[in-house]
């Protein structure tokens, strides 16, 4: 049985709107590609957050919840939700940061073409390190501070605009990858258990 879809309210953006520059830089691409990848990965954390929220706040078990039996079915049977597709977001989730990071390692093998380029790479990498790190250690106020002069001199990096299709079509592709690779794990545990079982 197919895990459902998350519903995600898609951004309220247009299809890229790119300078000429950003179409003859190849890291101008990289970082527009890298925000959208950065912005699936966020609406999919969401919903693997919401859904734990539903699993932790109302598992189902009596003794843990303050409603009675029957309200606590009623609500379930409401919510998108179960450890299943708990699982799904979870690896959903995954599968979207994943992406992400695939294009952050791709920074040194991209080469600017121009100063908005060289910015573009600074903010992958600036922004990176708001993810993972403590941006108060060195070099992080080192870099921010000179990726501020860079921007003071040549301006900011042009905005990323993206279509609600193609927003739906990115967490669609990490959704449906995520629920295929929760059928095979299931599938194995399963094979496993029989196995187990036919042993004894």
């Amino acid at each position: 049985m197919a895990a459902k879809k998350p519903i995600v309210l898609a951004a309220s953006r247009n299809e890229p709107e790119l300078q000429p520059a950003a179409l003859r830089d190849p890291a101008l691409l990289l970082v527009s590609d890298w925000q959208m990848a950065r912005y699936v990965s966020m609406l999919l954390c969401r919903v693997q957050q919401r859904l734990e929220s539903q699993i932790t706040v109302n598992p189902g078990i009596q003794g843990l919840t303050a409603d009675s039996p029957t309200r606590v079915q009623d609500q379930t049977a409401h919510t998108l939700g179960g450890p299943r597709d708990y699982a799904v977001a979870r690896e959903a989730e995954v599968f979207a940061m994943t992406e992400v990071l695939k294009l952050q390692d791709s920074i040194p093998e991209v080469a600017a073409t121009s100063l908005i380029g060289v910015i573009a790479k600074l903010e992958m990498i600036v922004g990176a390190d708001r993810d993972i790190g403590d941006p108060t250690d060195f070099p992080w106020p080192h870099i921010t501070s000179a990726l501020r002069d860079l921007n003071a001199i040549a301006g900011d990096l042009p905005v990323g605009r993206w279509s609600r299709e193609r927003t739906r079509s990115d967490v669609a592709k990490h959704w449906e990858s995520a629920v295929k690779l929760v059928a095979a794990l299931e599938e194995e545990g399963a094979a496993e258990h029989r196995d187990d079982v036919t042993v004894f």
